[in-house]
């Protein structure tokens, strides 16, 4: 079996999880409530020091659920220029909800408080109302960054002050929580509603929530209704997840170590470029410096050696480590790199 790079999504799921989904209680979530959704969402909720949460069938989704509960049509966004909600949900804020968005800062992931500021509309009538700034963390464009705590409560403070509410896309939140030592709850207090994916790094084979005071989450399930995301017996998926965010998060601290020593073992490969003390949790982004030579072909190259690797822009290939990697791993991924740059 080859080693697989491309994402964290890959994971299949554990023994434990299997054993979990053969034995949940289930019920019909859309007419009486399933009893182990709602254990999920209860679990869930407090880890992210909110009153509420929703399960949802994939993060996209528990994105797309916040931005139609805070936002309506004609309506803007302020988020960063390489945001998930804007780079990699198929334009759905436009497709779905009739939002355009104005985008700021560069591929390091981040936005500073003042451009935010600058950027919030005048209650004018020619202009669109600023009805929501998203925030990301960790920033997968930028390399599984941690946007540095006083950054987001500063970009928090501006927007509350002005009376717009805030979303994080806490997708890879828990490798925040993990790389800063900082709670969950602590980040999520500088938001009005945060998505947390638990099919990434946690392992989960499907589901993420999105989590808020009960006010959000009543509208917010209105929104997942319209978008086709209320499930019936889900506690079969739910049951997998419960064991994702009990059993999963501190481990993630060994895929940011493997990370790190991707980097470092690349980095040293004539022809690649990579800075181990760049990594924060378990992205590592690698530069394709040789002449000629695309991320693409590099990444098709690995591939018939039996690594697979996604490229992430001309000459930069993303290399994401899960709970399906190891050690083993690496050192093929570091033969097969060698072999192709030969």
């Amino acid at each position: 079996m080859g080693a697989d790079f491309r994402s964290d999504t890959v994971t299949r799921p554990s023994a434990a999880m299997r054993a979990a989904i053969l034995e949940a209680e289930v019920g019909d979530d859309v007419l009486d409530g399933d009893p182990t959704v709602r254990l999920l969402e209860e679990e869930a909720a407090a880890w992210l020091g909110k009153e509420r949460a929703l399960f949802v069938p994939s993060g996209t989704m528990a994105n797309q659920v916040a931005l139609g509960a805070w936002t309506r049509p004609g309506d803007e966004i302020i988020c960063q220029r390489w945001a998930h909600v804007t780079t990699f949900e198929g334009g759905a804020a436009g497709f779905l909800h009739g939002l355009q968005s104005m985008t700021l800062g560069g591929r390091d992931g981040r936005m500073s408080a003042a451009e935010v500021e600058e950027s919030m509309r005048p209650d004018f009538i020619h202009c669109p109302k600023t009805a929501l700034v998203c925030l990301e963390q960790t920033h997968n464009v930028a390399g599984g960054v941690v946007v540095p705590m006083d950054e987001v409560a500063a970009i928090s403070a501006v927007a509350r002050e002005r009376g717009v509410p805030v979303h994080l896309d806490g997708a890879r939140l828990a490798n925040a929580v993990v790389a800063s030592g900082i709670p969950a709850a602590e980040w999520t207090a500088h938001a009005d509603s945060v998505s947390l994916c638990l099919s990434k790094g946690l392992g989960a084979p499907v589901g993420s929530v999105v989590a808020g005071d009960a006010a959000f989450i009543a509208r917010a399930m209105r929104v997942r209704k319209r978008l086709g995301g209320w499930m019936r017996q889900a506690g079969l998926l739910a049951a997998a997840a419960r064991v994702a965010l009990a059993q999963n998060v501190e481990r993630l601290a060994l895929d940011h170590a493997l990370a790190r020593d991707v980097a470092e073992r690349l980095g040293r490969i004539d022809g690649l470029g990579a800075d181990p003390s760049l990594v924060a949790t378990n992205i590592a982004m690698v530069r394709v410096e040789r002449e000629g030579l695309s991320a693409a072909r590099v990444a098709e190259l690995l591939g018939e050696q039996g690594v697979q690797v996604m490229a992430m822009g001309p000459q930069v290939l993303r290399f994401v480590t899960h709970l399906d990697l190891g050690a083993g791993d690496v050192e093929r991924l570091e033969a097969a790199a060698l072999a192709v740059m030969a």
